[in-house]
């Protein structure tokens, strides 16, 4: 037997599907690849001599599929036997960066001009949330933000949210205008007659100071809901 055929038979039989997944990523782009070999891809430089494929299954299984893996808090990606420090750096890095693609996209350009990108980057980085968090975007004049920020975190049900607080803070990073989200964890974007009240309470604390309130978004894994296509507000 030659050196090379010793070397062959030596080499574990992922060296070879790894190439062939590179090679199909860079020939026919994302598309070309199965979610699980997506998820292969990205855990590739962070476990380097193991066969990946059974962890990428596991992983999209438990966790609901490519989007469910990507916002998984590390806490529970920590529970995954096979997954390291290393492993789920690389996974949250990827979803840190998509966030900010996003969030940059919408910067660029009037919100109102690319309403579904806003939607979208919601979405992206609050669907999966496992408690309510009560989101507010800041808008100039030009209906541009100007300011992106998490007011206030709750419960699996139930997030406070404080009128003042909200219209303060737009007057310090002088906002003209704001839009109002936060997610619903049970998967039911409806909105509560307590979202209704709270912001209406809202709109009524920022009429003084001629701030509007584009819109309220609720988002969830089965989808969104706008006060302002509901009329709501």
């Amino acid at each position: 037997m030659t050196d090379a055929a010793v070397k062959k038979k030596e080499e574990p039989h992922y060296h070879g599907h790894r190439d062939r997944l590179r090679h199909r990523f860079l020939e026919g782009g994302p598309e070309a690849l199965a979610d699980y070999e997506m998820l292969e891809l990205l855990l590739f430089t962070a476990i380097p001599r193991r066969d990946i494929k059974p962890l990428a299954k596991d992983l999209l299984k438990k966790f609901g599929g490519f989007p469910g893996v990507l916002n998984a808090p590390a806490a529970e990606l920590q529970k995954i036997s096979g997954l390291s420090e290393t492993s789920i750096t690389a996974l949250k890095t990827v979803q840190a960066a998509a966030h900010r693609l996003m969030k940059q996209e919408i910067m660029q350009q009037p919100v109102l001009n690319s309403w579904q990108r806003l939607i979208d980057y919601c979405a992206a980085t609050m669907a999966h949330e496992q408690k309510e968090h009560f989101r507010v975007l800041f808008l100039n004049k030009k209906n541009r933000l100007i300011a992106d920020e998490i007011q206030q975190s709750g419960t699996v049900d139930h997030t406070p949210a404080y009128p003042r607080e909200i219209i303060k803070r737009a007057l310090e990073v002088g906002a003209t205008a704001i839009i109002l989200c936060h997610n619903h964890p049970s998967g039911d974007p409806t909105p509560s007659q307590a979202d209704v009240d709270m912001t209406h309470a809202i709109m009524a604390a920022g009429t003084p100071f001629n701030i509007s309130i584009h819109d309220h978004i609720i988002v969830s894994q089965n989808g969104t809901a706008s006060f302002k296509t509901m009329g709501l507000i």
